[in-house]
């Protein structure tokens, strides 16, 4: 029984007033020959083991606490207990096009990396970062030997690179806007308010952000976005002019630079003779423009809804980076 621990569990649950059983009380026990990592917000502490020059690290499974135990512990101590060659990270993010279409489009750029440095794709939803990875090889400034070798990887795939560091499709697009000095709104039906959300997620987005209309209905699309009720008879909700309509009506309505709009079939119902579920329809809209596109996307309601928010976002970034 490690008593801290103990005491760290016991002072949780008192906080949280709660009562302690005994299978709460197992989580203080720990192999005698270990090293306890204090777990400073959760209940199961880290066990550091070492045995003839080899760390065997126990950690527990609840992913924010893992994150914050090696924060706090693990690699700190690592760092002190290995010296390894330095090595240096560059970042790459793009969206809106995959990852085998990707590797096509670099193959000859990758093959002609130096040895010491290697890349790695990171697919995520709708995205794909590229890493670079180099290992320091006893020449001076190896960060600068890697971006150095970016310019050719613009040339390549420029039009879907969002970003040159970690950040999100939607802080890229804050920047873009800030640095324009627009404002952006959002019509969504599809979609539910996501996109209005993940705009809304970046702190600061109260500078470009000013609003959406959720126009679920048609009745909606009509009043609040201007939607022509022939528009609707003739071509339906989920159609290219429809979705382009609603994005000019958010323009005026909300009075914003720049507006987008999504209408679709998310499902698992609501499919037609003519439109498939996962057809989805997005449209982008600013003082000069409307453009709009149609996919099918069918991964299920949930994926479908992501995936269309994902495009969506991806669309007003190239046309922001186009201006």
């Amino acid at each position: 029984m490690h008593e801290p621990t103990l005491h760290h569990v016991e002072e949780i649950f008192k906080r949280f007033q709660r009562p302690m059983l005994d299978v709460n009380r197992q989580q203080a026990m720990v192999p005698a020959n270990c090293e306890v990592l204090h777990n400073a917000v959760g209940t199961a502490p880290g066990m550091w083991f070492s045995d003839q020059g080899t760390v065997f690290v126990s950690m527990p499974g609840v992913p924010f606490e893992m994150k914050r135990l090696m924060t706090d512990h693990v690699l700190p101590r690592l760092r002190t207990q290995f010296h390894l060659a330095p090595i240096e990270h560059v970042v790459v993010m793009t969206a809106g096009i995959g990852e085998s279409f990707l590797a096509e489009k670099i193959a000859d750029w990758e093959d002609a990396l130096p040895a010491n440095i290697k890349l790695a794709y990171l697919p995520s939803f709708g995205a794909v970062r590229l890493r670079l990875t180099g290992t320091a090889d006893g020449q001076p400034d190896l960060r600068g030997r890697m971006l150095a070798l970016l310019p050719a990887l613009r040339e390549r795939i420029g039009e879907y690179i969002f970003a040159e560091e970690e950040t999100t499709l939607e802080a890229a697009i804050g920047k873009l806007l800030l640095a324009q000095g627009l404002t952006v709104g959002t019509a969504e039906s599809c979609t539910g308010g996501l996109v209005a959300h993940r705009l809304t997620s970046v702190p600061g987005s109260s500078e470009y952000f000013r609003g959406s209309v959720v126009a679920y209905h048609n009745d909606i699309k009509q009043e609040e976005l201007g939607v022509k009720a022939e528009t609707l008879a003739q071509f339906g909700a989920v159609s290219e002019a429809t979705v382009r309509e609603m994005a000019e009506g958010a323009r005026r309505r909300l009075g914003v630079d720049v507006a987008v709009a999504t209408s679709g079939i998310a499902g698992p119902g609501g499919a037609t003779a003519t439109k498939k579920v996962g057809t989805v329809c997005l449209a982008y809209a600013d003082a000069t423009q409307t453009i709009s596109r149609e996919y099918v996307l069918d991964r299920g309601r949930a994926l479908n809804v992501e995936y269309a928010a994902q495009s969506l976002l991806t669309m007003l970034r190239q046309q922001l980076a186009a201006m």
